[in-house]
């Protein structure tokens, strides 16, 4: 499901079923990908043995696939995940757009209520953080239907209550949200990157602080690309809003372009090294691309984890 009402994730209640929805179309979506393997490789099945049981096989998985998957009832978790938010200002572009278009929170926020969808199948357990210029949300990971309805909730009100005018520290939150995971886990954030208070070497320090400590780093950087990487706006007057400071620039987008374009693509440049550096996964996630690229660098990383 890839074109979503904006106004849909605002619906209190909606959000569990459109987060159902993209992950039930996904899985679809694998039967016929490549990726078909992961599918249906939740921890409530697992692949029949020649030899055992058939009592637990599966019958309407395997009309659905034609493999022989067993249910499984154990209570184990296989992988931890904390999932952590930038909820800053900048998060809030675009403002203005079309009823079935999203903004870079609401993406966030609906990939990440989908990927806890998706964790709850496969009984992995999920935490959350929620920042802007300091952590606002910090849970630890657990696996039950009440701590995903939790969650739930948190990242409602993210989008119900926007606040403007908020800035980023990135970097001094990621510190602390490395601090406060004391179990080997794959932490999972989603930014635009886009720091106001400190440097970017503050910025880099901090997803090495994660990496220190162990843990697996995917980093999803959210962006509307044409309109933030590639700068595509009509050459007539424009008033551009700063969304976490308030400022405000008049001008016509051409005698900017190609010295914004240079700045951005040096600073993304940055981030890609650095990241290759730290054994970061860096994926660019585009609010214009849908949820796939999401969930599938998610389903690959949890393979290459081994769990």
């Amino acid at each position: 499901m890839e074109l979503i009402n904006n106004q849909d994730i605002r619906d209190l209640g909606k959000l569990d079923l459109l987060a159902k929805q993209v992950v039930e179309g996904f899985i679809i979506g694998l039967h016929k990908s490549p990726f078909h393997g992961f599918s249906v490789e939740f921890a409530e099945h697992r692949l029949y043995n020649s030899g055992e049981s058939t009592k637990n096989i599966d019958w309407k998985v395997f009309a659905r696939t034609s493999k022989l998957f067993t249910k499984r009832f154990e209570e184990e978790t296989n992988l931890r995940c904390q999932i952590v938010i930038d909820a800053s200002s900048s998060m809030y572009f675009p403002e203005q757009r079309k009823p079935n278009e999203l903004n870079k929170l609401e993406f966030s926020v609906l990939a990440a209520a989908s990927l806890m969808n998706l964790l709850k199948k496969q009984r992995d357990a999920f935490g959350l953080s929620i920042f802007d210029s300091a952590v606002q949300t910090h849970t630890k990971c657990k696996l039950t239907t009440a701590h995903y309805q939790l969650l739930l909730t948190y990242l409602q009100k993210v989008i119900d209550l926007p606040e403007y005018n908020k800035t980023t520290s990135a970097a001094e939150a990621l510190h602390q949200i490395a601090d406060n995971i004391h179990k080997r886990s794959l932490v999972v954030i989603f930014s635009d990157m886009f720091e106001q208070s400190t440097g970017t070497e503050q910025l880099f320090s901090a997803l090495q602080h994660l990496k220190h400590n162990k843990h697996e780093v995917v980093l999803f950087h959210v962006v509307d690309k044409a309109k933030e990487l590639e700068f595509e706006f009509d050459n007539r007057p424009y008033l551009f809003v700063d969304m976490e400071t308030g400022e405000k620039v008049k001008l016509q987008p051409n005698q900017v372009k190609e010295h914004y374009i240079k700045q951005i693509k040096a600073f993304k440049d940055e981030l890609v090294l650095k990241c290759l550096q730290y054994r970061v996964d860096f994926v660019e996630a585009d609010v214009k691309k849908g949820f796939k690229p999401i969930l599938q660098s998610y389903l690959v990383k949890r393979s290459k984890m081994g769990v």
